[in-house]
């Protein structure tokens, strides 16, 4: 069964491969095995791409036993290393959930835990190859979820959501986590509480502007809703919220690239149901102050579409002119996870 489901595979992915060649972006396998393979995070080290996701049987980030496991490509995505195990306890469930970098240029990746022990743990990478735990923050209110590390003069900086995922209760909060040495430990503020469903910004991508100039575009848990923008003036001290005019994502988490040279911003998402990853590009003196003002999107790639929630999630990372999108594609019980590569 497994070598039929295998090839089965296989013959989706070369078609996917095909198709998407055609619009000037290759698709690559990171991780194509039986099992559902989801929530990918990507990061570089140097030239060097760290792919980190976790490894079930099925789509329930709470399975417990799910690992979280790595590779890594030298070649620009084209082939991965054999994968290594990150974190993994029969007592609890992993999810990949943010990544980022330090002031020396190591990698880190949050992973969350669920069940047993409810930490955020980060780990810190130098090579892709060997991950040292170097924090599991106490936090209150402990986050649903941290996501993507950026930079600012304060030092790493991220930004968190909580609590469930309820439309009856109004006890959604979210803001910023904040380290001045590394990662090592973490200053906890809270940028909105109390809020309801409908107000809640989740799994938010942050890109650095400059001149204390940040802009985040985060995912709206509504159905039909459409993403948020958060912009703050300040390093993140205080945000301002509005929503956008892109409501062809269907609850999945978009991911940013800034290029400051040409002061573009890119927004990479994965379009659920549709089965679509696509990418808008904006000029950010046009967006930035009005985020409605988001242009039509480009269609990049095509991934599963049997049940909506399985496939999707996008998250990327710019090596010089080259964007690398991570997402996951597949079903309920077989899942893999790819890398799109565009220049």
């Amino acid at each position: 069964m497994n070598k039929i489901l295998s090839a089965v595979l296989l013959t989706a992915f070369c078609s996917l491969m095909v198709a998407c060649s055609q619009r000037g972006t290759v698709v690559y396998a990171v991780e194509d095995a039986p099992g559902y393979n989801c929530w990918p995070m990507i990061q570089n080290i140097g030239d060097r791409l760290v792919c980190v996701y976790t490894v079930g049987k099925y789509h329930d980030p709470s399975e417990k036993g799910r690992g979280a496991y790595a590779r890594y490509s030298d070649d620009g995505a084209r082939s991965w290393s054999e994968r290594v195990l990150v974190d993994e306890n029969p007592e609890y469930g992993t999810s990949s959930i943010g990544k980022g970098s330090d002031s020396e240029s190591n990698a880190l990746f949050w992973i969350r835990r669920m069940n047993a022990d409810p930490r955020m743990a980060l780990y810190r990478t130098s090579d892709g190859k060997k991950f040292d735990l170097i924090s599991t923050p106490h936090l209150d209110p402990n986050p649903m979820q941290i996501t993507d590390i950026y930079q600012t003069p304060e030092g790493l900086e991220c930004l968190w959501f909580s609590d469930d995922y309820s439309d009856i209760h109004d006890n959604k909060s979210w803001g910023v986590l904040i380290s001045r040495d590394n990662g090592l430990n973490w200053e906890q503020r809270v940028i909105e509480k109390d809020l309801p469903k409908k107000d809640w910004p989740t799994e938010p991508s942050v890109a650095v502007i400059g001149d204390g100039c940040l802009i985040a575009i985060a995912r709206c848990e509504m159905m039909g809703g459409c993403q948020f923008q958060l912009t703050s003036n300040d390093w993140g001290k205080t945000w301002n919220k509005t929503t956008t005019n892109i409501g062809d994502v269907l609850q999945s988490t978009p991911t940013l690239i800034y290029d400051k040279n040409k002061e573009l911003i890119y927004n990479y998402y994965y379009q659920r149901g549709d089965g679509l990853l696509k990418v808008r590009t904006a000029s950010v003196k046009d967006i930035l102050e009005n985020g409605k003002a988001w242009p039509e999107p480009r269609i990049l790639a095509e991934g599963g579409r049997e049940r909506p929630h399985d496939s999707g999630n996008a998250n990327a990372v710019a090596i010089k002119s080259r964007h690398f999108i991570t997402y996951y594609s597949g079903d309920p019980v077989n899942c893999r996870v790819v890398v799109a590569a565009r220049r």
